[in-house]
């Protein structure tokens, strides 16, 4: 299965929609200060992988999981980062990006031994690879907030959409901006999804007032229907070249898991690429945009339904507050969770 794994990977990289350069290079310097936001993420990161080891090593007879992707505690700030970092930079643009747990049948793994996972044959023995991802939602609590939250801008579009076609506005409207009129006039639930268009800002009379007012909170409630509603599972478009990478080294079919606070979803990486090159998914069951969080990088949200729920019940962890002291004397507070 390796070479034909590999085999289809490449292909579906290849035939991506987006620019994926495969021979990319990991360039940049190492950041010289961590954050008290970086340090929690990290933490969460951490307690989301072990959500995941713990799952399958406490559970399963047949299967191991191993935490293979760098571990260490070095952040920005702290003696050795930069040689770590330029290290990890390395390792990038060699074997591309280690996922962060792999999957092994117990009988690959030698009794009493610690496994060596820098073997590559040991590696490539593994069943699968996951890229797990942390998320600071309760996914149910989010789909009940944003099912209501919809229900009630489509609610709104059809009041307003009333409101502007009575008189005086209709006339007003119909007058200033006749394709605007027609516009509304033919609007549906459905088709509020899709318009767009720029309030006028009128303000001669209390007529044009009235209706510019009515015509700024529609656009707001069609705002509210046309952004992303579904949580996700979000590649960086980077990623995608160096996870290629790394599979095309060692054939170990690949995951992403996001966690949640109250459940997980999992979908193949072969998925994401089969997803993600059908413009029909496009602002359905996926969407591209440039994420601030991430460094303004391209990133990929596949809404997480479209994976399949493999933990149905997280608890949630203790948290409680840390301090890390900076070579400086600086003081970042950040949370840990068990």
């Amino acid at each position: 299965m390796s070479s034909a794994y590999k085999e289809l990977i490449s292909q579906l990289v290849a035939e991506a929609p987006f620019q994926i350069d495969t021979e990319l290079e990991v360039t940049g310097r190492a950041p010289t200060l961590a954050s008290s936001e970086f340090l929690t993420n990290k933490e969460q990161g951490d307690w989301a992988e072990s959500i995941i080891l713990n799952a399958i090593n406490e559970n399963s007879d047949e299967f191991c999981a191993l935490k293979y992707g760098r571990a260490d505690s070095l952040a920005a700030g702290d003696p050795g980062f930069a040689e770590f970092y330029d290290a990890y930079r390395e390792e990038l643009n060699t074997i591309g990006k280690k996922p962060d747990v792999l999957i092994f049948r117990r009988v690959d793994i030698p009794d009493g031994q610690e496994p060596d996972l820098n073997d590559g044959e040991l590696v490539g023995k593994a069943i699968s690879a996951i890229e797990v991802r942390s998320s600071s939602f309760r996914s149910l609590k989010y789909a009940e907030f944003m099912d209501t939250r919809i229900i009630s801008a489509e609610s709104k579009c059809i009041r307003l959409q009333k409101l502007i076609l009575q008189e005086p506005y209709s006339e007003a409207l119909a007058e200033k901006r006749p394709e605007l009129y027609r516009m509304i006039e033919s609007a549906s639930v459905d088709t509020f999804r899709e318009l767009s268009f720029k309030v006028p800002g009128w303000r001669s009379s209390q007529t044009l007032r009235e209706l510019n007012e009515y015509l700024k909170d529609l656009k707001a409630q069609m705002k509210v229907l046309q952004t992303r509603a579904y949580l996700s599972i979000t590649p960086k478009l980077e990623d995608i070249a160096l996870v290629n990478r790394w599979i095309q080294k060692f054939g170990v079919p690949h995951y992403y898991l996001q966690v949640f606070f109250d459940k997980a979803y999992i979908i193949s990486f072969e998925d994401i690429l089969r997803i993600t090159s059908e413009p029909k998914n496009e602002d359905v069951v996926f969407s591209v945009e440039r994420n601030v969080k991430n460094q303004g990088k391209t990133t990929i949200h596949v809404n997480v339904q479209v994976g399949k729920e493999i933990l149905r019940r997280i608890e949630m962890p203790t948290h409680r507050s840390a301090l890390k002291e900076l070579e400086r004397g600086r003081l970042l507070f950040y949370v840990t969770f068990q």
